[in-house]
């Protein structure tokens, strides 16, 4: 048989690649919103959540039953619902069973689920895991037709589109996740606070937003700490969906007796992992940023126990800890953003009335479709238990008709009006039901049930009557899971932040003196005390002497660098002389190519001549030359030469012509940053040699002369300068007889 020719234009769709793109990122784009990332507002799970636990209950890992493997567990949820990474799937499971992680643990675990510290849990083969009370609350009554179910991804199996949630999980556990152009962040809350905000809403729907913000105080971490904002800004939070929290550690000042005292950090902020809050606190030790500091011990065992202790007794507390809070993770600020899915398909940023609503409305829509399954499982029972009724009535003809008639169930169904379901009950019932005792016994069960429907008919016509057992339904939540609870009982302070006057960590070094070295390669130290900047100092193979200055430890040592950048480093952070040093381009980001050319202690009056080897320059402040990061502060454009401190009233400068000129210093301009003015004049013309520099400037007073050193070590004076005097950016005329040959004024 022939294949037939394929016709490349009936198979080809043609249409702009722009639309095509786009069409097919919106697609990708609304599959993770909806089925990854974002949460359902009414049970606050994500789709890998709610699957996980899901299949666990389908595993019946109830909370008083065995644990299972962690990769059982695992797989299953790989393959019966979610066609991911079994890796995103246990860590997924295993952060729900974290206490520091989640306010009510879904998950119980039992192993290595991984630490405050930052450690990750031990493999799925090792750990194993069940059910918390929590999440039965969570799944109660899916097998009563409380939600909606639809066929898993390969459509052998159903799974719940969402669960029936006892409680609102959204807010007790907070939730975070990134989309696609969209993301949230849901801190975890106190669930006894979230519950009388429910019910407060419940009773008075139209509630203000105030007064629910009054009731959820605000968020219940984990892991403790202290929110340190003003009712106002959490109330405002609350009210739009957006905002920010300031988390602290909580501390407490413990008494070592002869007036000696250190810190101790029982509580950190959320999410913050405590080994790195170590090393950060260790590295500021180090740094000497936060001077006041002198060590910290890490003394935690199943509880937190940092332990800071102070340089000096003398020093104060709070003024430490509002210092550490400054630089380290002691503090943090939580950024709320609930931007969750309303009835799963349209995600939104809502409020604190939004998100109490959205649930209230699923638990009374929850509650209606209990009631309604109830109502049919009740008829169907009614049925049966009149059939049973009619059977004691007429036992005798019922034993008759089975013993003797060929098809007893037509004749039965015929004779006394039964439908088939009777009759089916009644030839399966058992002959040790047969005893008198037993009619008594159905007709109770019978009025019983006929009781129960009238009570849930009144229910399903009257809303009153349906809030009011949602009402009793949170209630029983909350004697499980409130304030009565030790688990329950809130962790998070909520305080107002006390003003503590802004802590100047500058102010905190003591003053000492120092002689900073700087090796010819770059690597550099400090040394206590004012050493003799000739002193012989020990350096590395093939490294000798560079830079050595006098400055002390409160100084801000600035440095300058051939491509014209200058450098901030505070001088009590240099490593200690003991050693080589360390090298400076770890401490600042200098460019290889880039060579230091000075350094000198930063002072507030201070005024510096800056020059390029092409002979450009300007004075520049002291106030424009200091850098706040490692990167430096470019201030002069061009390859850099010198840099001198203003002084005097007159300029010298000299090219590698050996052309020297002096003038006025008020002929040159002060500037932040630029490439500066001409000082002397070089070039090809005017008998000027081509490719002649600027070689070395200095600041003089005019009637003084001027004065340099000789090869000898004799000083020599050229008291009159009318020679050399001129205007600025003149050529000049030859330097004075005995004027160094290296062109330099020192």
């Amino acid at each position: 048989m022939s294949k037939l020719p394929i016709d490349p234009d009936a198979n080809t769709q043609t249409e702009p690649l722009s639309r095509a793109i786009g069409e097919r990122y919106l697609t990708y784009a609304l599959s993770t919103i909806m089925h990854r990332a974002l949460p359902d507002a009414r049970d606050g799970l994500k789709p890998v959540h709610r699957r996980i636990l899901y299949a666990m209950r389908e595993l019946r890992l109830a909370p008083n039953g065995a644990f299972r493997k962690s990769a059982k567990i695992t797989g299953d949820v790989m393959g019966n619902y979610h066609p991911h990474g079994d890796a995103a799937i246990y860590d997924a499971m295993a952060r729900l069973a974290q206490d520091f992680a989640m306010r009510y643990p879904l998950v119980d675990g039992q192993g290595n689920f991984g630490n405050i510290d930052g450690d990750n849990p031990a493999a799925a083969r090792y750990t194993e895991a069940r059910l918390a009370l929590a999440s039965e609350a969570l799944m109660d009554g899916l097998a009563e037709d409380a939600v909606d179910f639809r066929p898993n991804y390969d459509g052998t199996l159903q799974e719940p589109i969402v669960l029936p949630s006892a409680f609102p999980n959204l807010l007790a556990n907070g939730a975070s996740g990134i989309a696609v152009g969209m993301a949230t962040n849901i801190p975890p809350h106190n669930l006894h606070e979230v519950i009388d905000a429910c019910l407060h809403l419940i009773k008075t729907p139209d509630a203000r937003d105030d007064t629910l913000a009054a009731l959820v105080k605000g968020p219940d971490f984990p892991t403790g700490g202290v929110i340190v904002e003003n009712a106002d800004t959490i109330a405002e939070a609350y009210r739009t969906g957006r905002g920010a929290f300031r988390v602290r550690a909580r501390w407490m000042q413990e008494d070592l007796g002869r007036g000696l005292w250190q810190i101790v950090v029982t509580e950190i902020p959320y999410q913050v992992q405590k080994s790195k809050l170590i090393e950060r606190l260790a590295e500021l030790i180090q740094t000497k940023r936060v001077p006041i500091l002198a060590d910290v011990r890490d003394e935690s065992a199943e509880d937190i126990r940092i332990v800071l202790e102070p340089k000096a007794r003398t020093v104060d507390p709070e003024q430490l800890m509002a210092a550490l809070f400054r630089v380290s993770d002691l503090e943090i600020r939580f950024s709320m953003n609930m931007n969750v899915l309303i009835d799963g398909r349209v995600p939104k940023v809502c409020g604190l009335k939004e998100v109490l609503r959205a649930f209230l409305d699923h638990r009374r829509e929850v509650l209606v479709r209990r009631a309604n399954y109830r109502l049919d499982r009740i008829a169907a029972r009614l049925e049966v238990l009149e059939g049973y009724l009619v059977a004691y009535l007429n036992l005798d003809r019922v034993i008759a008709i089975i013993r003797h008639e060929d098809e007893p169930k037509a004749v039965m169904m015929a004779e006394f009006g039964l439908t088939e379901v009777q009759v089916e009950a009644i030839l399966n019932m058992r002959l040790r039901a047969l005893r008198k005792l037993e009619e008594i016994e159905l007709r109770a069960e019978r009025d019983a049930l006929l009781e129960e429907r009238g009570g849930l008919e009144a229910m399903l016509a009257d809303e009153r009557v349906q809030w009011a057992r949602v009402s009793d339904q949170l209630k029983e939540v909350r004697n499980l899971f409130g304030k009565s609870k030790p688990a329950g009982q809130r962790r998070t302070l909520i305080a107002e932040a006390q003003e503590i006057a802004p802590v100047d960590l500058e102010s905190m070094i003591e003053r000492e003196p120092l002689t900073v070295i700087l090796s010819k390669m770059g690597w550099i130290r400090s040394m206590k005390g004012h050493q003799p900047l000739d002193a012989e100092n020990k350096f590395k193979d093939g490294d000798g002497p560079g830079l050595a200055m006098h400055a002390e430890t409160t100084d801000k040592l600035m440095i300058f660098a051939s491509n014209g950048r200058f450098y901030t480093l505070p001088a009590n952070t240099l490593p200690g002389g003991r050693g080589m040093g360390e090298p400076l381009r770890l401490m600042i980001d200098l460019p290889n190519e880039a060579e230091v050319i000075t350094m000198f202690p930063w002072r507030a009056d201070g005024k510096y001549l800056v020059a390029s080897k092409a002979g450009d320059g300007f004075i520049v402040g002291a106030g424009d030359i200091l850098a706040q990061t490692k990167t430096g502060k470019q201030v002069l454009n061009g390859e850099a030469l010198l840099c001198r401190p203003v002084s005097g009233d007159h300029v010298v400068v000299v090219g590698t012509n050996r052309k020297m000129l002096v003038f006025p210093v008020a002929e040159l301009p002060e500037m932040a940053r630029g490439k500066g003015v001409k000082l002397q004049k070089y070039g090809s013309g005017g008998g000027l040699v081509a490719g002649d520099s600027l070689s070395d400037a200095a600041f003089i007073t005019l009637a003084e002369g001027l004065r340099w050193q000789e090869s000898g070590g004799r000083t020599r004076t050229e008291p009159d300068l009318t020679e050399w005097l001129g205007k600025r950016s003149s050529a000049g005329r030859m330097a004075p007889r005995g004027f160094p040959r290296d062109n330099r004024f020192n």
